[in-house]
């Protein structure tokens, strides 16, 4: 038997958002955007809305722990991906581009073949994954409004 350790194994997984070990992934998320967005620009997912059919809540573990998560919601003839979060610790590692990744892989498989999201012009590294990822700026759509802080994107998934 080595004495070398093993590596960390990192795994992509659709979630029951009630889990309690979820909770230090979603509860953070809305005062982390409020901090970004001290002018109340936020709309809250609640634990509740987590649950409902058409939405999945994709999670980045390693070695088990959840580190990372994101959720797609069914918008008929699109998906909007919501709330993605990186436990603070994680972040700098690639695990933001990798659950993007993640996530579009679980649109497709479920028939899905354009992707939209909203980010806040504050969320310089978010749009910034974005861009890189291919999505592209666009006008506003379903529930988010025109907005001077607020930045619509989509993405034809292939």
């Amino acid at each position: 038997m080595s004495d070398e350790a093993l590596p960390p194994r990192l795994e992509f997984r659709v979630d029951d958002p009630s889990l309690p070990v979820l909770r230090p992934l979603i509860e953070p998320t809305d005062g982390y955007l409020a901090e970004l967005h001290p002018t109340g620009n936020i709309e809250p997912v609640s634990l509740a809305a987590l649950q409902r059919p058409g939405i999945s809540l994709l999670t980045a573990r390693v070695d088990g722990e959840p580190v990372a998560c994101g959720a797609c919601i069914d918008g008929g003839d699109y998906m909007e991906v919501k709330r993605m979060y990186v436990l603070p610790a994680c972040r700098g590692l690639g695990l933001g581009k990798q659950l993007l990744e993640a996530i579009e892989h679980h649109i497709r498989r479920l028939g899905g073949r354009l992707v939209r999201l909203e980010a806040g012009t504050a969320q310089a590294e978010a749009l910034e994954l974005y861009e890189r990822a291919g999505y592209r700026r666009c006008p506003p759509f379903g529930e988010h409004h025109a907005n001077p802080r607020s930045v619509c994107m989509e993405k034809a998934l292939a």
